[in-house]
């Protein structure tokens, strides 16, 4: 198998990304040149609210990004809060989230709260003058909606949690996707692994109403985002989900968007496969593109594609990368808070997913009703 290494300006791909979606006639080498301009970035204190397992495995990515620190903490118990701010060195802890955003020594709140919760601190962080990042999902469109608009009000940046989509191999496929393969007419990308633990909150569907949906769904949708062109209007959904039997909770779920044009993307996604997978499938009228692990990347940081022209034999393309998308997050709200032009592209970014998400899940309920 041929190899090529790859190893652009990660300010190169960072724009290529972040503007395709709303601006395609924006050249993104000028782009890039404006954000090599711009100078560092300012520091962003963050404060987090949660501790949970999601709130530990960030903590070292926002200590080990550029233009991030970890200055505080929240809980509803400070017992909790304290446990979290010894294990990770944090200077304050808080047991109100809310006192924790009127505090001058944070910049910026991550919410790593249950969807059933996160709108209401997302709004009060932007309210009180704060960026907010917000874990996925968010509770619907019209929650997107209101949490945008109240941070747009408070001139404050706003990303949702997905770490692939900072990766420079995401960037890569959307700037280099049509001259690999040509016109793309097919996504598929499958979302799975095996949890058995009932007493996880992905189980409770009082805090995460759409379960394996809301939760690996999640980055389904972000695949057909990022690896289908922009601006494309959906026109029809399939969607089916697996429910456990002891808690009610969705666990799976599979179906199909419909794009004018004809070109689909088909998804697969659950807490129930005997193996994990995490793939994306690129079909083009030239070629076909394949992105294993699409959401992780080696030990080196680096992540790859693999790129079929024809008959011709797959070619990997490696994209290397300074950090893991973890910290590249981080980094990329440094960048949004100190230059409102790059805000509105992720939140485009965010609303799109969420719109797809939110058709799948009320199709998938809609079936359910209707198979009864």
């Amino acid at each position: 198998m041929d190899k090529s290494t790859e190893n652009p300006t990660r300010r190169t791909f960072l724009q290529a990304t972040g503007l395709g979606a709303v601006a395609a006639s924006f050249e993104p080498v000028a782009a890039a040149r404006r954000l090599l301009d711009r100078g560092p970035e300012p520091t962003l204190r963050w404060g987090v609210v949660g501790t949970g397992s999601i709130a530990n495995s960030m903590a070292g990515s926002m200590k080990r990004a550029k233009g991030a620190t970890l200055a505080a903490v929240s809980s509803r118990r400070m017992e909790t809060a304290r446990a979290y701010a010894d294990k990770h060195q944090v200077p304050l802890a808080f047991d109100s989230w809310a006192e924790m955003i009127a505090s001058d020594a944070v910049d910026a709140i991550y919410v790593a709260t249950p969807t059933s919760v996160r709108e209401e601190i997302c709004i009060a962080a932007a309210k009180g003058g704060k960026h907010v990042l917000g874990e996925k999902p968010l509770a619907s469109l019209d929650s997107v909606d209101r949490i945008l608009a109240a941070c747009r009000e408070h001139d404050v940046a706003f990303m949702d949690g997905t770490h692939f989509s900072h990766h420079p191999r995401t960037a890569a496929l959307r700037s280099r996707r049509d001259a690999w393969i040509g016109k793309v007419s097919l996504a598929e990308s499958t979302c799975a692994f095996l949890l058995r633990d009932r007493s996880n909150i992905r189980f409770d569907p009082a805090l995460e109403p759409m379960g394996a949906i809301g939760d690996v769904g999640w980055y389904n949708m972000r695949a057909a985002v990022e690896s289908l062109p922009d601006g494309l209007v959906l026109q029809g959904v399939r969607s089916s989900l697996r429910r456990d039997p002891e808690t009610g909770a969705v666990i799976g779920g599979a179906g199909e968007l419909q794009f004018e044009g004809g070109v689909r993307s088909v998804w697969s996604c659950g807490f129930d496969a005997p193996q994990s997978s995490m793939h994306i499938h690129i079909e083009g009228a030239n070629g076909t593109i394949e992105m294993p692990g699409f959401l992780f990347q080696d030990r080196d940081n680096s992540a790859s594609l693999l790129v079929r022209q024809g008959d011709a034999e797959p070619t990997t393309h490696r994209i290397a990368s300074e950090e893991p998308g973890s910290v590249l997050l981080f980094e990329d709200m440094a960048a949004a808070a100190a230059d409102p032009s790059l805000r509105s592209a992720w939140a485009d970014r965010t609303r799109r997913t969420q719109a797809l998400l939110d058709a799948i899940w009320h199709v998938g309920l809609a079936a359910e009703t209707a198979g009864r």
